[in-house]
């Protein structure tokens, strides 16, 4: 992806609802995430996080300090299970190419881990740095599809798949 931005994954943290609250409670931030959420969806996420195994990181760029999240989970979509993933970086960070780079690393993270052929992402499709992500590292664009994110503000997304199987390109 050119140039990478100086960045690594770490497991979640009990300490990291006020990343949580920056990344989710924010209403620029949420913008193409139906808004910002709750204090309580807030604390939930965080115990959700915090699990070992969550498959939830924070990104921690050189300094040691948290500039955002990337995660992979398991989900049941089309008929089969399936890797989604989903990344966001703190405003004063982007542009960095940090998302880009951290979604590589959970990329491979998923791919080590092998339960499933295919890792998808759906990005809105009016936000243009995430879909470029996604062309950049690979996946291939399915279909625009809808969504309820959440639960009854529909959310028109781009379905992107990337197979976890094949060779990564060099």
């Amino acid at each position: 992806m050119g140039e990478r931005a100086p960045i690594r994954l770490e497991p979640w943290g009990e300490d990291d609802l006020p990343l949580v609250q920056r990344l989710m409670g924010d209403p620029a931030m949420t913008e193409h995430l139906g808004g910002p959420e709750s204090p309580e969806k807030l604390a939930e996420r965080q115990a959700r996080y915090a699990r070992p195994g969550s498959g939830m990181f924070k990104v921690v760029d050189e300094t040691g300090d948290a500039v955002g999240s990337v995660g992979f989970w398991e989900r049941e979509w089309r008929g089969q299970k399936v890797y989604e993933i989903g990344w966001s970086v703190l405003p004063e960070f982007q542009g960095r190419g940090i998302a880009g780079h951290a979604t590589e690393q959970a990329i491979e993270l998923a791919r080590e881990e092998g339960k499933h052929r295919f890792l998808h992402a759906f990005p809105s499709v009016d936000n243009a740095p995430s879909n470029a992500i996604c062309r950049k590292l690979g996946f291939t664009f399915l279909e625009v599809c809808d969504f309820e994110f959440p639960p009854g503000n529909p959310l028109r997304c781009n379905d992107w798949r990337l197979n976890l199987r094949a060779a990564p390109e060099l």
